[in-house]
């Protein structure tokens, strides 16, 4: 059971990834499903229609939604997990503004789109790690 903000706020951000994981596997939520490359660049389908997707990239998602909830376990692991995957994420907003969209490099498909999205989650995983974090020491460090 979550009982803190904190570890709430992991098993939600967690599930969604979950969801997003196994969406970006279904054909119809996933557009031009048949054109789904391993991991890179080439490929063509767009979860929701909107935002380029592979299986490398849908398994990210998964492992991602994993690590969310079983960091949940614990407040000092909850807080890890959305502050550092909110860098990871913010890492990868930098990283999609500045590779080549057609180059080798852009491993992970990426359009601005998912680019945006990254900086979204970004400033929305640290910023829950931050605040939520000021709600528990307020408390003298005890689990609410």
């Amino acid at each position: 059971m979550t009982r803190t903000k904190m570890q709430l706020a992991a098993t939600v951000i967690g599930a969604v990834f979950l969801l997003v994981g196994i969406a970006g596997f279904v054909p119809g939520i996933t557009t031009d499903y048949d054109t789904m490359e391993f991991a890179g660049h080439h490929s063509e389908a767009m979860l929701l229609g909107i935002f380029q997707v592979s299986i490398l990239h849908n398994i990210v998602h998964l492992l991602f939604g994993v690590a969310g909830l079983a960091a949940a376990r614990a407040w000092p692991a909850a807080r890890g997990y959305l502050i550092g995957g909110g860098a990871v994420y913010g890492v990868l907003w930098l990283y999609g503004l500045f590779v080549n969209k057609e180059h080798q490099a852009n491993f992970v498909p990426l359009n601005s789109a998912d680019d945006w999205l990254h900086f979204g989650l970004a400033v929305l995983m640290i910023g829950l790690g931050l605040l939520l974090g000021r709600e528990h020491a307020s408390a003298g460090g005890r689990a609410r």
